[in-house]
Parts: structure tokens; C-alpha cells; sequence
């Protein structure tokens, strides 16, 4: 272990010095001149989130709100593990009470790909639905907001709406149908953001979807629903919602984000850091840092659990507008081209990085090499995280987060490093070029990177003990 944490340290003090050779060492973001040379940088910022409602057992008000909104036919949408617990009886309770007609759909891919996403899609054209229900995790999230996306546009080609470089990434300019997502994973945050997430099987990518127009209508975040998560579960939900409190929080700056929209249509989902972004961001991970240990290592403390599942909402609330970066566009390739490794706790028929895993497991390297553009930033946050910074230096801000993660890691048993996942240093070509075409959110990083820097990157992240 000893040697392996020395080859850690040796590549992630070679990642710092390579950033010191940018004039970045100040407190406050600088990069914002090489990113500007591409254009005009933008001037404002917009705030959109569903309406989220909080509270335990608040599912009951499902039928409700349905039979508010005058709707006539539902689409449940959830998957086969999801069926047959307790957060499943709870909607079909509050429908049925209500009086709701509805049709359920349980057979969502948990990491979907671009084919379940069409499958779902083909049932919701055929079910002509004037609503969608959303029950479960991430997966189970974006496909209905993909499903309802294309059935209320039922004459575009799936690619028009799918970022580019991979899709078109269109405008959506079409009137959905009401969808209300009541999450049972504190993680995503999905029941919050205009993001749908999958997997793009001929390349062997993540990509995504990305419009304020798909968000929920409301989000139900009942915290009942997590004490069903088993303990991998909550760990990888946990760690993306430290990674998008992370991520967005040290994200390139709204204004230093180009190019401008020459109309506010345009301006993307994912707009770079913002005041108000960094306020939610900031709020989740103080939760993280205080309960999402316990949460794992307790399944019935209802207080972790509950409050780890608000602190998704809130960190979906800030990257939802601020955006995620290298963490992120990094994990997408790493879940795309998993070969055997299947998660504990995962009842799937396919082999399965989880997303959390995905992302969590480059953060140290990470944070290294993007800690000198903002490195205050930095050391706030592996302050919250725990850490001792009275005696940090600013150009050590990396280092500090870097170690205090790793840490927190250690004491969580997490897999160590990408090696574990089955991957060396011979799939490295491979995991850049798949993080290549993630621009939407690779170009959010604080510090542009080279294919050699990404290459650096992925190595300093086999290995993390």
C-alpha cells in the first residue's frame, strides 16, 4: 500500500506542478481569459428548479396533485426492483385513493442506454399520456423525462435533442406533459435538473440531454423512501452528490463562460458557477460531511438518510444550474466502457460501474490539477470536509482537498482506485477519448486541460491508497 500511495502522491504533485506553470496562483478565478478567447463571455445567469416538496410520508399527496392538475391518464414509471418495495405501494396507494387512471412502465434500465431510453420512449408515444410519475432513482428519473420529451415531439429524430458534439442538442421548443419525480436515492438530484443522463452504446460514451425544458414539474422527496436503500447504494448516491457540490462550486465562473447566447433560449442548462449556485452547493456538502458516513453505516438512522436525501436536492439545485466538470466528464467514459465489474448491492444482469463510483474515484486527481485557478475554493471545501487549513498554503490547496478525500474514501472501504474497476493503464487512450466529446461539461473546468493532461489525469486515478 505503502508504494501505491507513494506513485499516487508522485502523480498528483506532478499534475500541481504542471498548473503552476500558469500564471493562476491567485484567490480569485483567473482562467477566464483563455476561455473567452473563443467568444464573447456571458453576462448573466438563470435560475431554474422544479418545485420540491419535503417531507416524510408526503408521497400520500401524489393523487392528489395529479387530480389537481385535471389529468386523466398517468404513466408510472419505475424498474423491476423498485416493484416490489415499499415506496412503489405508496404511489400505487395515493393513485388508486385518488381515483387515477394510470398505466405502469417498470422495465427502466438502471444505467440506461440509448436503446431502453427508446424503448420507454415507444411506450409513451402508444400510451398517448397526458402526465408522467417517476419513481426511483436517477435512471428511472431521466428516462421518463426522455420519455416525455419525444412523446410530446413525437416527429424529432432521437439524436435532435442529444448534446453535441454526439447529438444535434437542439432547442427544445415543445410544451411537455407534466412529470412528477418522487426519488427514492439521495443522489442525482435529477428530481431537481432539465438533465436526462445515458449511455451511447455505439460509442461506449455517457452523454446526455440537457434543457430546462425537461425538468419536473415537482419533485416529491419523501425521505421514507431511502431507508430501503441497501448500504452501496447510499455510499454511490452519496458521492455524486459530493461530487456535484464539488464540481459546481469550483466550476468556471458564469460570466467567464463563453460564448454569449444571442438569445437567452440558448444559454445552456450547465451555466458555469454563480452566487446563487454556490450557496446550495456549499449547504450540501456541509450535510455530506456530517451525515452521509452515518447514513451508510446505518441504515435505519433516519436522520442520515433523510437528510442525505434533501442535501441531493440541494446540490441538484446548484450544478443543476451551475453545472458539473472534470469529475463528471471523466466518470462518463469510465461507466461506458466497463468490461466485468459488477456493484455490490446492484441487482442488475449487466456489468455496472455506478455513476457515483464513476465519479468519485477521480476526484483527488482532480482537484489537484484545478485547485490553483481557485484555490481558496479549494481549501474551503476540504475544510468542510474536515481538514485542518490553518496552516495550509494557497499553492497546497489541491493537495490538502486531494488528501482529505482520499481519506474520507479509506474510511468508506471504497474501491481503490480505477484498477479495482478492472481497468490499467493500457485503457487509458480509450477513457480520454471517450471524455473528449463531453464538452458540455469538460469546458466547466476552471482549467482547460490537453489530451495529455486527461491522460495524466486517468493514471493518477488507478490507484488512490
Amino acid at each position: 500500500m505503502a508504494g501505491g500511495r507513494d506513485r499516487v502522491g508522485y502523480l498528483l504533485k506532478q499534475l500541481q506542478r504542471a498548473s503552476c506553470m500558469c500564471p493562476a496562483h491567485s484567490h480569485t478565478y483567473t482562467q477566464g481569459i483563455e476561455h473567452a478567447a473563443t467568444g464573447k463571455t456571458d453576462y448573466a445567469f438563470e435560475m431554474a428548479v422544479s418545485s420540491i416538496r419535503y417531507g416524510e410520508g408526503v408521497t400520500k399527496e401524489l393523487g392528489m396533485d395529479l387530480q389537481n392538475l385535471g389529468v386523466k391518464k398517468v404513466c408510472v414509471m419505475t424498474d423491476k426492483n423498485l416493484c416490489r418495495l415499499p415506496p412503489m405501494q405508496a404511489v400505487l396507494d395515493s393513485l388508486t385513493k385518488n381515483g387515477i387512471n394510470f398505466q405502469i412502465y417498470d422495465n427502466v434500465r438502471v444505467e440506461p442506454t440509448d436503446q431502453s431510453f427508446m424503448d420507454a420512449i415507444e411506450f409513451a408515444k402508444k400510451g398517448e399520456f397526458d402526465s408522467y410519475v417517476a419513481l426511483g432513482g436517477g435512471s428511472v428519473i431521466d428516462t421518463c423525462k426522455t420519455a416525455d420529451l419525444y412523446a410530446s415531439s413525437p416527429e424529432s429524430d432521437f439524436l435532435d435533442y442529444v448534446n453535441a458534439p454526439i447529438g444535434k442538442g437542439k432547442p427544445v421548443k415543445v410544451a411537455l406533459k407534466p412529470l412528477i419525480a418522487v426519488p427514492t436515492t439521495a443522489g442525482t438530484g435529477s428530481e431537481t435538473t432539465g438533465v436526462a443522463i445515458f449511455d451511447y452504446k455505439e460509442l461506449k460514451v455517457k452523454t446526455g440531454i440537457a434543457s430546462r425544458a425537461i425538468k419536473p414539474f415537482l419533485g416529491l422527496i419523501d425521505p421514507l423512501h431511502t431507508l430501503h436503500m441497501p448500504k452501496h447504494v447510499t455510499a454511490n448516491g452519496g458521492f455524486d452528490v459530493l461530487c456535484h457540490a464539488l464540481e459546481s462550486y469550483t466550476a468556471l465562473p458564469y460570466n467567464q463562460r463563453s460564448p454569449c447566447p444571442s438569445n437567452p433560449m440558448n444559454r445552456p442548462a450547465y451555466q458555469g458557477s454563480n452566487p446563487i449556485s454556490d450557496i446550495w452547493a456549499i449547504h450540501a456538502l456541509r450535510i455530506v460531511a456530517k451525515y452521509l458516513k452515518r447514513a451508510i453505516r446505518d441504515p435505519e438512522d433516519k436522520e442520515a438518510r433523510a437528510n442525505m436525501h434533501l442535501a441531493s436536492a440541494s446540490a441538484g439545485i446548484g450544478f443543476g444550474n451551475a453545472g458539473v466538470h472534470l469529475c463528471h466528464g471523466m466518470s462518463y467514459p469510465i461507466s461506458g466502457l466497463v468490461k466485468n465489474y459488477k456493484a455490490k448491492d446492484y441487482n442488475v444482469d449487466h456489468p455496472l460501474v455506478p455513476h457515483g463510483l464513476s465519479v468519485v474515484l477521480t476526484s483527488p486527481a482532480v482537484f489537484t490539477f484545478t485547485a490553483p485557478m481557485c484555490p481558496e475554493r479549494h481549501l474551503e471545501a476540504a475544510q468542510i470536509m474536515g481538514a485542518d487549513i490553518s496552516t495550509a498554503k494557497t499553492k497546497d490547496a489541491g493537495l490538502v482537498l486531494a488528501d482529505t478525500l482520499r481519506k474520507f474514501l479509506f474510511d468508506l472501504n471504497v474501491d481503490d482506485g480505477l484498477t479495482a474497476l478492472g481497468y490499467s493503464n493500457d485503457d487509458i487512450p480509450s477513457l480520454v477519448k471517450g471524455t473528449l466529446p463531453q464538452e458540455r461539461v469538460t469546458k466547466l473546468s476552471p482549467r482547460p486541460q490537453t489530451e495529455e493532461e486527461l491522460s495524466a489525469l486517468f493514471e493518477a486515478s488507478m490507484k488512490l491508497y
